[in-house]
């Protein structure tokens, strides 16, 4: 795909805007976890990725689509959420952020079309998945049961990254609802897989 394509270039601002943000400063460059005594992070944190990268690899037209350069910013606040406690700051700061893009990419999606439209589009290389079946939603839903705890953790984290209207938290009881049916296409093909 040509980088000069409105899609390319919207993706390119949007993570310019984020980069730009003051609270993205963590997020800019990969972490320097020697200078910060975090000797473990490389063995907790196995594909670091930061905004600087991301923006390097959008302007060298390293990505094969949107969506990919999507899933390298998305990777960020993830493997932050995965080091830092949950309730610290940096996982707070992380969560808020990915809200945010999350909001701001799906808009970006409409307004070029690039996302599926409902009853139409091929579904071809470069488009985003079709809404999945009834039948689909039952099986992914039925699968939750079969899964480990730790798997479980991590779609729940998934989902949080990528599609939060689909999680109903309760925190009076420390539990978490997934409606499966506001789950994204896109998130729901990443998250099931």
């Amino acid at each position: 795909m040509s980088s000069s394509a409105p899609e390319w270039q919207a993706m390119s601002k949007l993570v310019s805007q984020v980069y730009a943000k003051a609270d993205a400063e963590p997020f800019r460059e990969p972490v320097d976890w020697k200078a910060l005594g975090l000797f473990d992070y490389p063995q907790v944190i196995k594909k670091p990725m930061d905004l600087g990268l991301i923006k390097k690899k959008l302007n060298e037209q390293k990505y094969k689509s949107i969506h990919d350069a999507a899933d390298d910013v998305r990777l960020i606040w993830k493997n932050c959420m995965t080091y830092n406690a949950d309730g610290s700051d940096f996982y707070n700061l992380a969560q808020t952020m990915a809200k945010k893009f999350e909001e701001k990419f799906e808009k970006l999606c409409a307004q070029n079309e690039v996302a599926a439209a409902a009853g139409g589009g091929e579904g071809g290389a470069g488009g985003a998945p079709q809404e999945p079946t009834i039948e689909e939603k039952r099986a992914f839903a039925k699968s939750l049961y079969k899964i480990g705890k730790e798997e479980l953790g991590r779609v729940i984290m998934d989902l949080d990254v990528k599609c939060p209207k689909a999680l109903i938290k309760n925190s009076a009881e420390d539990e978490v609802e997934i409606n499966v049916d506001l789950i994204s296409p896109v998130a729901f093909v990443e998250v099931r897989d």
